[in-house]
């Protein structure tokens, strides 16, 4: 069933999230631009119509792009990193397969995203659950088809998100200008590793769709009581709280993301979800965002957290092997993801996005400081539909 044209104009959680996107309304119907779709056709046809077969002219048709969607040209450094992976860093066989298959197969995905949004919206009818802007405090998930998160991340990469508006609304960046750019006069290898990660999730989703879902979850501890449930606690309320740890294993050895039994899996977080994933970055929270890249839609609508709020994302897809941490991270090839479906289709991966104090220094051994961290790991490990049962750990016996 097709959304009424009506019915999509009028939807709140598409219009927060409109002035963000590449395509546009246009009388009940989303459409790419007429010269943008006219280019992503040329580009769907393959080099020999389109004559993108270097990373230099990749960059050139990005750029072009860009104006006919009213954004600026890419960055000259910008351009020269995509030029810089594409035409050297990148082995020429690679090259070939990418510019001859994977580059018109993404246009071609580009070009069904309108399709892709408005059927989106069409199976969110309940309007909160749709794509949308989560602000801070603004409790909510969006359900995403993996089909829809690889368009998104087409257009990341592509560069093709308007970045006015983003810094006022506390939106991290989402377009991988930033990460290209920062691949010129950069004498770590991780950067470049970063980069080949992401080229193989793009290889890999245009090879065979996936068919899944992604979730994405903005979890909120109300500071004010509201109609039940935990409010945010505070150092009294801990301190009189009654009710005992729960059972718990510690492993001495293993990654998070290698853990086999369904878990929580922490991601140390950025108050920005991704950090710098999509620049310098390469620790915890950026490495994860590579070899799951599918986590990184979620910069496109989340704003940052407060000190109150979580972000839990359910069902990312690894796609990526890797070794190393750091300046000494690597690539090291492709990962068959075996976890198992839930009812929604989303894979049994549960990540926690909290941050940590920035540069705490003493605070986290005051009162202040550790209220902070604890109630943002009760947020964080919280399940939001059964706040009201956590009244009972603040429970005066």
């Amino acid at each position: 069933m097709e959304p009424s044209a009506s019915g999509l104009a009028a939807r709140g959680d598409l219009r927060s999230v409109l002035p963000f996107l590449p395509v546009v309304l246009h009388g009940g119907a989303l459409f790419w631009p007429p010269a943008a779709q006219e280019s992503l056709r040329a580009l769907a046809l393959g080099p020999d119509v389109s004559r993108v077969a270097t990373g230099d002219v990749l960059a050139d048709a990005l750029t072009d792009l860009r104006l006919v969607l009213a954004l600026p040209a890419l960055s000259p450094r910008a351009a020269d990193g995509l030029a810089l992976f594409f035409d050297d860093l990148l082995s020429r066989v690679q090259a070939r397969g990418w510019f001859a298959e994977v580059v018109p197969n993404l246009a071609r995905l580009l070009l069904r995203l309108p399709a892709l949004l408005e059927d989106h919206y069409d199976k969110a009818t309940d309007a909160a659950s749709g794509l949308r802007i989560l602000a801070s405090q603004d409790a909510g998930i969006v359900h995403l088809s993996q089909e829809l998160v690889a368009a998104l991340l087409t257009c990341a990469l592509f560069c093709l998100f308007p970045t006015d508006g983003r810094a006022e609304a506390s939106l991290p960046n989402i377009n991988f200008d930033c990460l290209f750019a920062a691949l010129v006069h950069n004498a770590r290898q991780s950067q470049e590793q970063k980069v080949r990660c992401l080229v193989h999730y793009f290889e890999r989703v245009t090879d065979s769709t996936p068919t899944g879902f992604v979730s994405f979850e903005r979890k909120v501890l109300p500071r004010r009581a509201g109609l039940g449930g935990v409010t945010y606690p505070d150092v009294d309320a801990w301190m009189k709280s009654s009710s005992p740890l729960c059972q718990f294993r510690v492993f001495s050895s293993g990654f998070i993301e290698d853990e086999e039994q369904e878990a929580l899996e922490v991601d140390f977080a950025n108050r920005y979800l991704g950090g710098g994933a999509l620049s310098r970055g390469c620790v915890q929270e950026e490495i994860r965002f590579m070899i799951n890249p599918e986590l990184i839609v979620g910069m496109l609508f989340m704003a940052s957290m407060d000190d109150n709020e979580a972000i839990e994302i359910v069902g990312a897809e690894r796609f990526s092997q890797y070794m190393g941490y750091g300046s000494s991270f690597r690539f090291v090839g492709d990962y068959i993801d075996s976890k198992p479906i839930d009812s929604m289709g989303r894979r049994r991966t549960r990540i926690v996005a909290i941050d940590a104090l920035d540069c705490p220094t003493r605070l986290h051994y005051e009162s202040s400081g550790l209220l902070r961290e604890v109630n943002k790991a009760f947020c964080g490990f919280s399940y939001q539909s059964k706040l009201q049962l956590y009244t009972k750990l603040f429970e005066v016996v």
